[in-house]
């Protein structure tokens, strides 16, 4: 038997976490535009495809009909209010998962950014804290 937050959680729920993570992940491909964009969403993707428990059931799957930003501000001005209220959202309706879904997104981030030897480069750094205090504001 799965437990899933689709009893909880509105198909519209659903989309808001899953724009929010897989926006994360594109945010952190166009940071990483100057090394490996391709690279980064791909390393990104498979963290949150590998995600477990309720939140994975609902990450497993790349949100649908969204129409993305061009431009990194245009990305970064849905993404990052996505995953506030997405955080928002799981404290209100299911706390147990809220933790779960930053570590997912943190993870997804980390792989994400973990591209190259030594430190990520300051545009990815950058990055990397905007989305982390999202996840905290």
């Amino acid at each position: 038997m799965s437990i899933t937050l689709t009893g909880t959680l509105t198909d519209q729920d659903q989309l808001t976490l899953r724009t929010a993570a897989w926006g994360a992940v594109s945010l952190m491909s166009a940071a990483s535009a100057a090394g490996s964009a391709h690279r980064a969403g791909t390393e990104g993707a498979i963290a949150l495809t590998s995600a477990t428990g309720p939140v994975g059931h609902v990450l497993a799957k790349a949100p649908k009909g969204v129409k993305w930003g061009r431009s990194v501000a245009e990305l970064a001005d849905q993404v990052l209010p996505a995953l506030t209220a997405s955080m928002a959202l799981l404290k209100r309706q299911a706390p147990n998962e809220a933790g779960n879904f930053r570590d997912t997104v943190t993870v997804a981030v980390e792989a994400a950014a973990r591209l190259h030897e030594g430190e990520p480069s300051p545009t990815v750094a950058a990055m990397a804290a905007k989305i982390a205090a999202a996840l905290d504001a």
